[in-house]
């Protein structure tokens, strides 16, 4: 995957560097608010250093403490669970639904019992969760909804965005995500008394506004923390927004290309991507027995696959959590799913090219 740079970048660059601010300054505050009515329908949005700093604002302020119980997914980037580790929160691990590779609604419903504080769960490759089922389970026992929509901007599930479904929603600007800012993230909260929180630690517990008004009272009341964004990165998202539904229709185009030559492989599986959503196309992936030998075969070819994320039950560093568990699901899929390249560097030809290739290796 390449990164999607703005070709006004340089333009844009100069002027901040010219300029006052070039760490949280003004362009901060209008990424906000023109995020906030682009993805979120208006709803609160806190922009942060990266997308891992506002899921851990996101667990803050669900009141997640020491001890608490946080259905998680098996298969994310563990940006989604290490922040829980930081406050001793006991992971509880759901299986995947082995047709989009999203959480298990049925494995979730297992795990709730009266000490489940919250149901974290990512919306793979871009496609939207059962984002009504979780949010109709997370409302009949009063548990809070933390939806990683690291990988799915710009999508959305029964034509509402797809923030409309969670209490809090957050979003990833890494490098290779739809759009970057170097590394970035963002925040999106139904309650604007939390919203106020958010803007608060993360900046230490101060209140910025008041403090630069010179009427700060000179005291921090609450542990905050450094997870700003910068009017650097800022300016970057600013212009890649006005670009968004060129990138979003360039990767719907790859996408499109891959599912239609590849759908007539019977041996290769294609990971959901019909139903009553809207999908974002970060990544394509594809299931079938022999994705070992394809990636080698595609690697000779210098066509780059790989596996972006991985079961995270593996990582030594959540084994006290997954002591004699099982997770079917995961297990079936775990050595089969491959990653195929989708970028706006890469032309709609390339993935017929790519795709038509393994076609003839996988017969």
């Amino acid at each position: 995957m390449n990164p999607y740079i703005p070709k006004n970048s340089l333009k844009v660059l100069k002027k901040v560097f010219s300029g006052r601010w070039v760490g949280q300054g003004p362009l901060v505050d209008k990424l906000e608010k023109i995020f906030s009515n682009r993805f979120a329908s208006g709803m609160p949005s806190v922009a942060v250093g990266s997308g891992t700093d506002a899921l851990h604002l996101s667990y803050i302020l669900s009141g997640i403490k020491k001890g608490d119980e946080v259905i998680c997914p098996i298969f994310t980037c563990t940006a989604t669970n290490i922040p829980l580790l930081y406050m001793g929160a006991k992971i509880k691990f759901a299986d995947v639904d082995p047709d989009t590779l999203n959480i298990s609604i049925e494995s979730v419903k297992k795990l709730i019992t009266k000490k489940t504080k919250a149901i974290v769960f990512v919306n793979y490759a871009g496609l939207p969760c059962e984002l009504n089922q979780l949010n109709k389970i997370a409302k009949k026992n009063k548990i809070t909804l933390i939806q990683d929509a690291a990988q799915s901007l710009g999508s959305t599930y029964q034509r509402k965005p797809i923030t409309s479904f969670a209490d809090f929603t957050i979003f990833s600007f890494q490098a290779i995500k739809q759009i970057t800012s170097g590394d970035g993230g963002m925040l999106v909260l139904k309650n604007k008394n939390l919203a106020k929180k958010a803007l608060r630690i993360r900046w230490f517990g101060i209140d910025r506004p008041k403090k630069q008004g010179g009427t700060w009272e000179n005291d921090i009341r609450e542990v905050g923390y450094k997870y700003q964004m910068t009017d650097i990165g800022a300016s970057l998202l600013l212009e890649s927004i006005k670009e968004f539904k060129k990138i979003k229709l360039h990767r719907k185009k790859i996408f499109n290309t891959y599912v239609k030559n590849l759908s007539k492989n019977k041996k290769i599986k294609i990971v959901n991507s019909k139903g009553n959503f809207e999908h974002s196309h970060w990544i394509f992936t594809i299931i079938l027995d022999k994705k070992d030998f394809l990636q080698k075969k595609l690697r000779s070819k210098f066509i780059e696959t790989n596996q972006v994320h991985f079961r995270n039950d593996k990582y030594s560093i959540f084994s006290k959590f997954v002591k004699n568990k099982k997770f079917k699901n995961m297990d079936k899929v775990e050595n089969k799913y491959l990653v195929l390249p989708i970028h706006t560097k890469m032309a709609v030809s390339d993935a017929f090219r790519i795709s038509t290739l393994i076609n003839k290796i996988i017969k």
